[in-house]
């Protein structure tokens, strides 16, 4: 497979969301609010559940931010495989709706600016940033990515990451000072993990308290102390670091909510949040 020419095939659909176009367009219509206004957002945290779980919360907060031509899509590495600073090279994601293609000079600036690898090994089998492709594309067809999958990575290498992710993002836009992003910050994870739904709302509030402070620090020491089993707690902490470095200035909550909504178990449940910064 050439990296430069390579496209990523669906890993996850029929799994997590519907392969087939028609059915993934109606469950897109379930999912995204046509009647809310969109504004524009330097980042948002959106979940990377399946669909029947954390699609409705995924597509209200993808609803409410205006979404640029150029997005960079951080997750998890869930799988282990690959670098731990991993960005998808060239090319092009495949999804039931159509490709989204990569954004070369996204991409390049972030190799250049934050110490990111270009590796396809992270990315082939992980779901987190997959799930978020048809929302992204249905909001904005012409939008191009930039994808990131992290792990292993302590507070002082997502602060380095971050502040190189934000260097990259002032590269691109420099020619436009004083317009509103042209480049959205998209963090994808889950909240708490496997526990009951009352435990779940507490801890994962201490990690919301410290998102929505504005305080990357705090978050990620938050999650490691309290052992909160947030996964997507790295792709947070460098998003979070790189919006504050592009100036933003203030964060709210979309929606939580967990999988014990669906099924009924509130005694082992997936938590789910929403957020957007500004």
């Amino acid at each position: 497979m050439s990296h430069l020419e390579s496209h990523r095939p669906p890993a996850v659909a029929d799994r997590f969301y519907p392969g087939e176009p028609r059915a993934l367009r109606r469950e897109l219509e379930r999912c995204l609010d046509r009647d809310v206004v969109p504004v524009p957002a330097r980042m948002i945290l959106a979940p990377h559940a399946g669909y029947v779980y954390s699609g409705a919360l995924a597509g209200k907060t993808w609803s409410q931010v205006h979404v640029p031509e150029r997005v960079v899509l951080l997750c998890p590495n869930h799988t282990g495989r690959g670098a731990r600073r991993s960005i998808w090279p060239g090319g092009a994601w495949d999804t039931p709706a159509g490709p989204v293609p990569i954004a070369a000079d996204l991409t390049d600036a972030l190799v250049r600016h934050a110490g990111l690898q270009p590796d396809t090994a992270a990315h082939l089998r992980e779901h987190a940033i997959e799930v978020h492709l048809p929302f992204l594309r249905a909001r904005n067809p012409q939008a191009e990515i930039a994808a990131v999958c992290l792990g292993g990575l302590d507070f002082a290498e997502c602060q380095a990451v971050g502040v190189g992710v934000a260097a990259a993002i002032r590269e691109l836009e420099a020619d436009t000072p004083g317009a509103a992003p042209r480049v959205l910050l998209a963090a994808s994870s889950d909240m708490s993990h496997y526990i009951g739904a009352d435990e779940a709302a507490a801890l994962d509030q201490l990690a919301l308290d410290r998102l929505l402070a504005l305080d990357p620090a705090g978050l990620h020491e938050t999650v490691r102390r309290h052992h909160i089993s947030m996964c997507g707690i790295l792709p947070a902490t460098v998003a979070l670091v790189a919006a504050l470095e592009l100036g933003a200035r203030r964060a709210e909550l979309v929606g939580y909510t967990h999988s014990g909504q669906v099924t009924g178990d509130t005694d082992r449940v997936v938590a789910y949040a929403g957020a957007l910064v500004q």
